[in-house]
């Protein structure tokens, strides 16, 4: 047995915590997208898109994986009691985040215009990129900073900066788009090309980002010194014989680092590659710049933005459950670290399926509240590709199994394998098919699913694990299919008493209470897993008094 249901739970509650202020982090990014989309236009969004999506590649390389890396790597020394060697860990890891962040930030600043011309086929997408180059520095010694908390235990640190962050970013980038958009309109009327203001406008966006993120790593100093008072008594009292060296660490950084960045690179880097090939493949059918861009923010903005919202809470528990099963493969409790996997992988799934059949049933009324301009593309769309709420759950989560559990380059050759078969797929549906953005994410849904499939070998076969499939998905997803039917009635009889708006959001939470209610009557989840999840004690009081469970 373990030793207590709260150490057991322990990875679930601090992943609960990520995940919450990650989802709440991801609604701001929703929220401030409205009046920014509203600004700046489909085309703006979509210049808007190309430049981040350039940034996220020079950030996967250079620095998106050291959060992982640095708490899996304090995490080990912390479970031996090395309080030195996890000092000198982030101390070797911040001199790597200054090297590769700065070099990064370099690159952008000065290739922009070839990266937009030549990746993206927007050239006006370097405006916005430019003005993100910095934020490549600034990311790379957060990112240090958070792995450190992470491997420690915690995620308090990360999940605070995260929403501060969030919270400047949006509003620097809504004041900021509107500053720039006029600029733009000045820049439009003076070279008689429309597009530089909505270029100018996404410039404004992404200023919003570099100042979000300056201000999360500020927060996270605070925090750090407040914190160091007691690390400093661990430090004092570790007995720890030999200390790692600066070039040691570097070595253990990269082995670890390389794997997560390619596998990472690989994963996210559909993103530039659809955009890429789809700007070409419709610039030679004669599609204008402008219209791939505004096609193309249409994807981003109103499809990919909303999958993202509950996709946060996979990305959450990913970087909880990681450290936990290092700890536990380190000190060769492999039982702990299977049990710690199925309650991960259950936890996502019964918000997963609810999401997923949610944007399905209500995606083009939650459209029309939010957005304007075109609502039937992004509709169909997220009708077509809300599985990939599951999907892309599934694979994030199996990716840091993998990773936790030591076994790094298996996601990669995972990942390569499912992206040389997407690309495929994507060329097949966009430039023989003409499917357009419909193509698009067929082709991601093929993608997450080869992931998915591939993963879940991998760790069966190294972790000597099974999943259990009943209370994991087929009773979310029969209580996701309920769901489904009542708020779809819901919305049809409510829209005929009150605006669509108010329909909308009265369905949502009828919805929410149903399957609730519906996932305890099926037995999905007992009165120990609920109390287990974050404010659990709350909806087991609750499923108590309504006698949904004994």
């Amino acid at each position: 047995m373990y030793n207590n249901e709260g150490k057991r739970s322990n990875f679930i509650v601090q992943g609960g915590i990520l995940a919450i202020t990650g989802v709440i982090s991801r609604i701001i990014g929703l929220v401030y997208r409205i009046p920014l989309q509203k600004k700046i236009g489909d085309s703006g969004m979509g210049y808007y898109s190309a430049a981040f999506q350039i940034y996220s590649i020079m950030l996967i390389i250079s620095s998106y994986s050291l959060p992982t890396a640095v708490s899996k790597l304090v995490a080990m020394r912390v479970a031996k009691g090395q309080y030195k060697n996890a000092r000198r860990t982030l101390h070797g890891a911040m001199l790597f985040a200054l090297i590769t962040g700065g070099a990064s930030c370099l690159i952008v600043l000065f290739g922009a215009d070839v990266m937009a011309t030549n990746i993206m086929n927007l050239p006006k997408s370097a405006i916005a990129l430019r003005i993100l180059a910095p934020t490549l520095l600034i990311v790379a010694v957060m990112g240090v900073i958070r792995g450190y908390f992470q491997g420690l235990g915690t995620m308090i640190p990360t999940a605070f900066s995260q929403l501060f962050e969030q919270v400047v970013n949006a509003v620097i980038s809504v004041v900021a788009a509107i500053y720039l958009f006029e600029y733009g309109t000045k820049v439009s009327a003076l070279l008689k090309d429309n597009a530089y203001s909505s270029a100018y406008g996404a410039a404004g966006g992404t200023l919003g980002t570099c100042a979000g993120a300056l201000a999360g790593l500020l927060m996270l100093a605070v925090m750090f010194v407040i914190h160091n008072r007691d690390m400093k008594k661990n430090v004092f009292n570790d007995s720890t014989a030999k200390n790692d060296s600066f070039p040691k660490i570097f070595r253990i950084l990269l082995i670890t680092i390389l794997p997560v960045i390619l596998s990472s690179t690989i994963y996210n880097i559909s993103d530039v590659l659809d955009q890429g090939l789809f700007g070409s493949v419709m610039a030679k059918k004669g599609m204008g710049e402008h219209d791939i861009a505004s096609y193309w923010g249409i994807f981003s903005t109103k499809y990919k933005v909303i999958i993202n919202v509950p996709v946060a809470l996979a990305n959450a528990l990913c970087s909880s459950i990681m450290p936990s099963l290092t700890s536990c493969v380190e000190q060769g409790k492999l039982k702990l670290a299977r049990h710690k996997v199925r309650l991960g992988m259950r936890f996502v799934m019964i918000i997963a399926f609810p999401c997923a059949m949610g944007l399905s049933v209500l995606g083009k009324p939650i459209l029309s509240m939010l957005f304007t301009g075109e609502i039937e593309i992004p509709s169909m769309l997220l009708r077509i590709g809300s599985i990939t709420v599951v999907l892309y759950s599934m694979s994030t989560l199996s990716n840091g199994v993998l990773q936790g559990i030591n076994k790094l380059n298996i996601p990669v050759r995972n990942a390569a394998i499912a992206l040389a078969i997407h690309l495929g797929v994507l060329y097949l549906c966009i430039g023989v098919f003409d499917l357009k953005l419909y193509g698009v994410v067929i082709a991601l849904i093929v993608f997450a699913l080869i992931i998915c499939i591939l993963n879940w070998i991998s760790i069966g076969r190294y972790l000597s694990y099974r999943q259990e499939l009943k209370k994991t998905f087929l009773i979310p997803l029969l209580a996701s299919a309920i769901m489904g039917v009542v708020i779809f009635i819901a919305y049809i009889l409510l829209g005929k008493a009150v605006s669509d708006a108010v329909a909308t959001l009265i369905s949502i939470l009828i919805g929410v209470c149903v399957y609730f209610v519906a996932l305890l009557l099926l037995k999905g989840v007992n009165e120990a897993e609920i109390r287990s999840f974050p404010g659990g004690d709350i909806l087991a009081g609750i499923a108590l008094t309504l006698r949904l469970i004994r």
